[in-house]
């Protein structure tokens, strides 16, 4: 009976203690809970304060071939400085980011077990970054699989060939849903509606607040307290029995 009341107990401040606005998917160089880090590397300082990132990962996030996932940028020659920032930046987004709750789901893949999934995406860090990658070239409208990994490194698969950007992805729309396999959804929202999480900002991180907005705080918490309730009158009826 005790270690039943004690089950129960457990259970119940696990129901608690879930919060989906700060949480770190469980991905490959995820940490496994948010907190603050003294050192980001360049474009992921932003996430200092709070993040799912370590300084190591940062800094694999700006290296060309980078560690972390063995994943070629220049598969269709050299993208430009100005298309790969935003690749760095949308890295430490996905690696740094604490207040994805909303929007992580379970992955059937070797390399994690949870992703994200339609987040939505502020319209000007999408439409900017189309804009300042529509001069470079790629092979593949979704980049999450499909590819050539023979050599360990990412190749275009045979029989595709090198289109200009905007022929692969004719919108930002088309970019930003189909590249990673719907991780991102493309919205109308600009940043100051709060409707959209930011991959570019400076100062405080404004994205709790998005996720806030989409996660249905407020009904988690309530069915969470109805749940430790529930838990507690089984534990009294138990021992009254």
């Amino acid at each position: 009976m005790l270690l039943l009341l004690a089950s129960l107990l457990a259970l119940s401040s696990r129901v608690l203690s879930l919060d989906p606005l700060n949480m770190c998917m469980d991905g490959k160089h995820h940490k496994t809970e948010p907190g603050p880090e003294g050192e980001l590397y360049l474009q992921c300082s932003p996430w200092k304060d709070n993040a799912c990132c370590t300084a190591n990962t940062t800094e694999g996030a700006h290296e060309d071939n980078s560690y972390l996932y063995n994943f070629n940028w220049d598969h269709c020659g050299v993208m430009s400085p100005k298309c790969k920032k935003h690749f760095i930046q949308d890295t430490c987004f996905y690696e740094c980011s604490p207040h994805l709750g909303p929007w992580i789901q379970l992955a059937d893949d070797s390399w994690r077990k949870e992703r994200i999934l339609d987040v939505p995406l502020c319209k000007e860090d999408c439409e900017q970054w189309w804009e300042d990658c529509k001069n470079d070239f790629t092979c593949k409208t979704n980049w999450h699989k499909g590819w050539d990994w023979t050599s360990k490194i990412n190749k275009c698969p045979e029989g595709s060939k090198c289109r200009k950007w905007t022929e692969v992805f004719p919108t930002p729309k088309s970019m930003c849903e189909q590249i990673w396999s719907n991780s991102y959804l493309y919205t109308t929202y600009t940043k100051s509606s709060g409707r959209c999480m930011q991959l570019w900002f400076s100062g405080p991180n404004p994205n709790r607040e998005v996720a806030k907005y989409y996660s249905g705080a407020e009904q988690r918490q309530s069915f969470a307290l109805t749940m430790l309730l529930f838990l507690a009158a089984m534990s009294f009826s138990i021992v009254m029995y």
